[in-house]
């Protein structure tokens, strides 16, 4: 079965380079530009996995969101993997806090992306 994935990044060509970079991989993708419609599209699709950009305008940034998926016991199987251009220590911390499995600092790689999402499966 494929895995499904929801990218969710309020800039658009950093959506976009995601997809091209997940769609090399067998993997069913999505997108979602802000907090309230990633929430939305998480409880609607049960992703298996949440990639999502940490600072966003709206009223839920991606702490918040990742937070608000950990308290939901029917979304308990979602994994989610921060995506930041801060990459301090103190921000690390802020994303496991919430909840998130793993935390990728901007700028990456289409390959460093690939093996964090394969780290993810791995772990299960």
């Amino acid at each position: 079965m494929m895995k499904k994935i929801v990218v969710v990044d309020d800039h658009a060509d950093i959506r976009r380079l995601i997809r091209m970079t997940l769609e090399f991989e067998d993997y069913e993708v999505h997108e979602a530009a802000d907090g309230e419609s990633a929430l939305r599209l998480t409880r609607e699709l049960r992703p298996d996995l949440l990639l999502l950009d940490v600072m966003m305008p709206g009223a839920l940034d991606g702490l918040q969101v990742c937070a608000a998926i950990r308290a939901d016991a029917d979304l308990s199987h979602v994994h989610v993997m921060l995506l930041s251009a801060r990459g301090q220590a103190r921000d690390r911390e802020a994303g496991m806090q919430a909840g998130a499995h793993a935390y990728l600092v901007k700028p990456f790689s289409p390959l460093q992306l690939i093996d964090q999402i394969a780290a993810q499966w791995a772990a299960g």
